[in-house]
């Protein structure tokens, strides 16, 4: 039996062993190593950066969004302003169409009406005012279109320039 007890005593022992050893380890934070600490301060400063491009990226991204919304909403009305003007020119040189029929009728007869042809000339003024106010359409729209594209061409050029400087 007493070496039963020998046994006892001395696994509970070990036991008091293990258990100081638990609380020590416990205890004691483990000290941080310094390469894994720089690692991470290297990586918190990378995402900053990176959050911080993002940010940027899209309110340029909204900017340049809404820029875009507004040059639609312009060209629109251009398209809008240059389809009344045809529809005007085209009214016009209906209008022409029939004046000119009229007068042709009128001088087959042998009638000349200083109505019809009166009415023949106001016909072909409104046919020249419509066209030029399609044609002045059409260049404003033109002009809206090209606009951006000279802009951005002279910006890459510019960018190129302070490039090369």
């Amino acid at each position: 039996m007493s070496n039963i007890e020998e046994l006892q005593r001395r696994i509970a022992t070990a036991m008091d062993r293990v258990a100081q050893g638990v609380e020590q380890m416990g205890n004691a934070a483990p000290a941080p190593d310094p390469e894994t600490a720089q690692a991470l301060e290297d990586e918190r400063t990378a995402n900053a950066q990176l959050s911080e491009r993002i940010r940027t990226l899209k309110a340029k991204s909204e900017t340049e969004a809404a820029a875009l919304h507004s040059q639609v909403e312009e060209s629109r009305s251009r398209i809008a302003l240059l389809d009344i003007e045809l529809q005007r020119l085209r009214r016009a040189n209906q209008e022409l169409t029939n004046a000119c029929a009229a007068l042709r009728a009128a001088n087959f007869e042998g009638v000349g009406d200083a109505h019809l042809i009166n009415k023949a000339m106001l016909a072909e003024l409104e046919a020249l005012r419509a066209a030029r106010a399609a044609d002045v359409a059409e260049s404003s729209a033109i002009l809206a279109a090209l606009t951006p594209l000279v802009n951005g061409a002279a910006d890459g050029t510019n960018n190129e320039e302070n490039a090369d400087a």
